[in-house]
């Protein structure tokens, strides 16, 4: 099929985008022409949260990106969508998980559906976003009333789909391993290369820094007794996208300086491999979620995963067999660390995770795509 696929690539960065060029890359090797249309702005600069959206490596070179959509500007919401309209691919792929996004895509795939040939498809990273703001429910019903079909990754996203469209067809397929990021190195090579000391042992909070992911829960859990006396170190590798001083007042007054590592910037692509494999326990104290590229890097690097019971996240992690899932509560979150360095191991918990992996395929992905495609037709 002639497929283009609608959402952030390079120039931009961060997991949505790394999931876009990996799916692009995917459905080439299964003989598709894939064009990727990109934003020539993605969110004006007052909008983001963080220091920068953009990736300063170098282009992909076998990927064909067109940097075409101006989320802001609907003139060219008009121009995109009577372009691809005339382009008449076979199938559209959109990425969604902010209703700001709404109106662009949702104007683009109007006009593009207009051709009476190809079919607009969307995966859903959130339906309902984690962070609400007024008129979320408006443009997002303006959004799902522009598309032929839906593919989400949890079941919890498919029932708030279904809130907007009870008629929509929907697909579920899980997100993906994340195996893009090179393959794991020892962990002394990895405390080398992140100049910390391999002898202790380490827990990893990965990924930029909002309220709901909820890094505060785990710094409280760091001061119960139960956790603070068995001298387990976390790592925070992120980019803060909200006010870090009060985080950073709470390892002063808590006397965690030692026992938390703040690495809180972006951790590029490269980087990623060495703080996955120096954790022994990755954790995702998350106060709301939909679900996680974290937990899918966690995978590629086969380590067990602490997770809470939000969203879609028990649907990835299963209990006692790739690690836990727990309530968003401090206290909880202590409990299960505590269980894991004193009465387990990552070997524990290897067989489930291998066997957790198999599900997670890039061809099932494309598979489900194709499924979908060829309901909609």
């Amino acid at each position: 099929m002639r497929v283009i696929l609608c959402g952030p690539v390079f120039p931009y960065r961060g997991g949505i985008a790394a999931y876009n060029e990996r799916l692009a890359r995917q459905l080439s090797d299964e003989g598709h022409e894939v064009t990727l249309y990109t934003f020539s702005l993605q969110y004006p600069s007052i909008l983001f949260p963080g220091k920068t959206q953009y990736n300063d490596g170098p282009p992909p070179a076998d990927l064909t990106i067109k940097r075409v959509i101006n989320s802001i500007n609907p003139f060219n919401w008009l121009r995109t969508g009577i372009r691809m309209r005339r382009e008449k691919p076979d199938l559209v792929i959109m990425r969604y998980w902010l209703p700001f996004l709404a109106p662009a895509l949702g104007t683009i795939a109007r006009l593009t559906r207009r051709n009476r040939h190809t079919r607009v498809v969307t995966i859903f990273d959130n339906v309902v976003p984690h962070e609400k703001r007024p008129g979320d429910v408006i443009l997002t019903r303006y959004f799902v009333n522009s598309i032929d079909g839906a593919l989400v990754m949890t079941k919890s996203v498919e029932e708030d789909l279904r809130r907007f469209s009870i008629s929509i067809p929907a697909v579920v397929s899980p997100h993906p391993l994340f195996d893009n990021y090179g393959d794991s190195v020892d962990p002394v090579t990895a405390a080398e290369h992140l100049s910390l000391d391999a002898s202790d042992r380490y827990m990893l909070f990965f990924g930029f820094i909002r309220e709901y992911k909820g890094l505060d829960l785990l710094l409280e859990a760091m001061t119960y007794p139960d956790v603070s006396d068995m001298n387990i170190k976390l790592i925070v590798a992120g980019e803060f996208y909200n006010d870090p001083q009060p985080y950073f007042d709470f390892i002063s007054s808590n006397g965690l300086d030692d026992r938390v590592i703040l690495h809180t910037r972006f951790i590029s692509d490269d980087e990623v491999k060495y703080y996955f494999s120096l954790a022994s326990l990755v954790v995702q104290p998350y106060r709301s979620a939909t679900q996680s590229g974290v937990t899918q890097i966690g995978y590629h690097f086969r380590k067990p995963m602490l997770v809470t019971d939000v969203g879609g996240l028990a649907e990835i992690v299963p209990e006692g067999r790739c690690g836990y899932v727990v309530k968003p509560d401090p206290s909880a979150i202590a409990a299960a660390i505590r269980d894991f360095f004193t009465n387990r191991s990552e070997e524990s918990f290897a067989e489930g995770i291998e066997q957790q992996r198999e599900r997670y395929s890039w061809p099932a992905l494309t598979r489900a795509l194709s499924t979908l495609y060829e309901t909609t037709c």
